[in-house]
């Protein structure tokens, strides 16, 4: 069976800078191993389960009431539930296996959600995710011009809380009853420059969402031709040493 095109898959249902990262980060779940029962972590609309499995994931959980309601259109997951993070109505040692797929930045209480995670895992299961890291601001083409200023305002529009470096992420797993297995830095600084001025070119995609329900109005392959030809080139999943956003395989421990 010849393998999906993730790039052209999320093209024609989002924005084109999401569409880059998220096609990417896709790639690097066929070769994990996730035992199920598997918790989606911030689940949000279902789109990026949708695309990255082939089987629907035993539950998603996000705090939002409206991208719940589209995921259960997407029936990428068998069950949905409205929660915190930090309070999940799940009991303990349940999930053979968790994912969290750039959520986690997002969250000021992460050291909670990271034990909450912890609390529903079996011993031993596999929690997966991935988060910018400081490079995601130091890469940005307008920091060079318009200076810190502009790092923070980036920031706040992303709603990135959190962008630390590994030795972070390592000690707040640990606390939280993980151990760190493997990490790898992805997406160049390149690539994160294409993001940054798709915030700013995907001005019509917002109002066609908030007029029509849908980021792109025709979903064509012929429509959609020019800006799949300048993004394919950005969208490599290989490892890169300076990459902007890092991917974490941590492993519940055995006993808490």
């Amino acid at each position: 069976m010849p393998a999906k095109d993730l790039l052209f898959l999320h093209l024609r249902d989002l924005p084109y800078f999401r569409a880059l990262l998220r096609s990417v980060e896709a790639q690097f779940y066929p070769a994990l191993d996730l035992p199920a029962p598997t918790l989606d972590l911030g689940c949000g609309d279902g789109h990026f389960a949708s695309l990255a499995f082939d089987r629907p994931l035993e539950a998603g959980l996000d705090p939002w009431r409206d991208s719940l309601r589209e995921a259960q259109r997407r029936r990428a997951h068998r069950w949905l539930v409205q929660a915190d993070g930090a309070a999940m109505p799940f009991p303990a040692g349940y999930f053979g296996s968790a994912l969290s797929n750039s959520v986690l930045e997002h969250i000021p209480h992460v050291e909670a959600v990271l034990a909450e995670v912890a609390r529903v895992l079996q011993p031993g299961a596999p929690f997966v995710f991935c988060v910018p890291n400081p490079r995601y601001f130091s890469a940005l083409s307008l920091a060079r011009l318009l200076g810190p200023g502009y790092r923070r305002w980036f920031g706040r529009v992303s709603r990135v809380v959190h962008a630390d470096e590994p030795p972070v992420w390592e000690a707040r797993l640990e606390r939280a009853g993980f151990r760190l297995e493997r990490w790898w830095s992805y997406f160049s600084p390149a690539a994160m420059r294409v993001l940054e001025w798709g915030h700013y070119l995907g001005l019509p995609s917002l109002l066609a969402r908030k007029l029509t329900g849908r980021w792109i109005l025709v979903p064509s392959r012929a429509n959609l031709l020019l800006t799949e030809r300048f993004v394919r080139r950005y969208a490599s999943a290989e490892p890169v040493e300076d990459g902007v956003f890092t991917f974490y395989v941590a492993r519940r421990h055995s006993t808490i």
